[in-house]
């Protein structure tokens, strides 16, 4: 069973549509396991980790590469958790703590069956890559 992390904050509306979208996500998609994660916390070392995270900028749901890694400013215009993230996704690369890294971005103020219909297309595509 694939894990694909959660990142958000409940009590910040702005940074809450992911952790809100978690149960549906858990029911309508059975074959993976979602677990809410704190980006302050130790990231999971994973060959190929995936993360759903709300993206400051977006129009629609969009996935973010490890080459998008770059792009992630530590003041928030791109991400809610930029430096903390950021910071860890580019250390635990170039330790080779993991090879590949997915960020399945959500935008802050998206309509919720929306962004769950896109993020399951997304997991659907990711989990057909080997």
């Amino acid at each position: 069973m694939k894990t694909i992390y959660i990142l958000g904050n409940p009590n910040f509306e702005q940074d809450s549509l992911p952790l809100r979208l978690l149960p549906k996500l858990q029911s309508s998609l059975p074959n993976f396991q979602f677990i809410h994660l704190d980006p302050t916390e130790n990231l999971p070392e994973e060959s190929h980790l995936v993360l759903i995270d709300t993206v400051l900028g977006l129009k629609e749901v969009k996935t973010l590469s490890e080459n998008d890694l770059n792009k992630i400013q530590s003041s928030p215009n791109y991400s809610l958790h930029d430096f903390d993230l950021s910071f860890s996704l580019k250390l635990m690369k170039k330790l080779n703590k993991i090879q590949k890294v997915t960020i399945i971005g959500v935008p802050s103020d998206y309509e919720e069956n929306k962004a769950l219909k896109e993020i399951k297309e997304i997991v659907n595509k990711i989990s057909q890559v080997p």
